[in-house]
């Protein structure tokens, strides 16, 4: 059952792509029209370039659990210097 759901969301977002394209670059750009199989591609390269493979996104999950690991072993001198790093990340500075 997944499977077929992972296969008909990859058909239905690659003509998604395709339609977008095809009626979006040619009209503000002067591209060319893609196929649908182009149109994959397209989704595929866009994966590798800004999504990467990994598994976990962001703090959910594991990541997330062991992070809460991690705070909870934290001193309270250690706890308020992490914050402290943070807060100067938040206001645009370099971590110290």
């Amino acid at each position: 059952m997944v499977v077929l759901l992972v296969i008909g969301g990859a058909l239905a977002f690659g003509g998604i792509v395709m339609m977008l394209w095809n009626w979006l670059v040619p009209a503000l750009f002067g591209g060319r029209l893609i196929t649908f199989w182009q149109a994959l591609g397209v989704l595929v390269l866009s994966k590798i370039l800004f999504g990467g493979f990994h598994r976990g996104h962001g703090f959910g999950g594991r990541g997330r659990v062991r992070l809460i690991d991690k705070w909870e072993r934290m001193t309270p001198e250690e706890r308020e210097k992490f914050k402290a790093g943070m807060r100067h990340r938040c206001e645009g500075g370099s971590p110290a």
